[in-house]
């Protein structure tokens, strides 16, 4: 039998970068390939007039766009996309910390101490995004640093997303944030977009990857379910 309750109103944000053929997410990795495998005006050969369709093509590796890492990316007997369950990744309760590039660029503890972060996504609002899909985007840009990630760690958050180019700083070699959260099992959203149109609580985040097995990195919708 169906409630009769009213379900209050709500609305979904796009948290999510475009991808495109010829987009540059990662300096010096490939572009993604867009195109078809069918295109329609070849189907027709196979099919009846007006039954004509598209199959697409793509290629690219799996650091394109808005992109989740899950431990597999860093550890070789870490889980990957197809060992993780739903409920990691769809429907959590979230958060926005505002921490604006104008005023500093490493994201440490102490911008973190007055949040409740247990069980919670985490969405990082530096407002980097802006510089997407330029030259001002792949360096220099808001990062979250090692004491930090531990912090964050230690307070139970259960995903971690930020809308930079890297949760890590990338002008060195290595990648200590991803080490701490990857490895306690805390998922990473890279690449955000539009966390200027969320509230600082009360709604819910998902991003949501394909079922991969042997993949650790792979693009996603993220969004956000939010009260009107």
């Amino acid at each position: 039998m169906q409630s009769s309750k009213k379900q209050p109103a709500t609305k979904f944000i796009d948290l999510s970068h475009t991808i495109e053929h010829g987009l540059i997410t990662y300096k010096g990795l490939p572009a993604p390939i867009v195109c078809d495998y069918l295109s329609r005006e070849d189907s027709k050969k196979f099919y009846d007039e007006g039954t004509e369709f598209q199959i697409g093509k793509i290629e690219m590796v799996t650091n394109t766009g808005t992109y989740m890492d899950c431990p597999f990316h860093r550890f070789a007997d870490g889980k990957d996309f197809s060992q993780i369950g739903l409920e990691c990744f769809t429907d959590l309760d979230a958060i926005v910390v505002g921490l604006p590039f104008t005023d500093e660029l490493a994201i440490t503890a102490a911008h973190l101490k007055n949040y409740e972060l247990k069980n919670k996504a985490v969405l990082l609002y530096t407002g980097w995004a802006e510089h997407w899909n330029t030259e001002l985007y792949y360096d220099n840009h808001p990062f979250v640093t090692d004491e930090a990630a531990l912090y964050l760690r230690d307070s139970g958050a259960k995903l971690v997303g930020i809308d930079s180019h890297n949760i890590d700083d990338t002008s060195g070699r290595t990648r200590p944030t991803h080490t701490t959260l990857l490895g306690a099992g805390i998922l990473i959203v890279e690449h955000m977009c539009n966390l200027h149109l969320l509230p600082s609580h009360g709604f819910t985040f998902s991003a949501i990857p394909p079922k991969f097995k042997g993949v650790g990195t792979f693009p996603v919708r993220a969004m956000a379910k939010v009260p009107c």
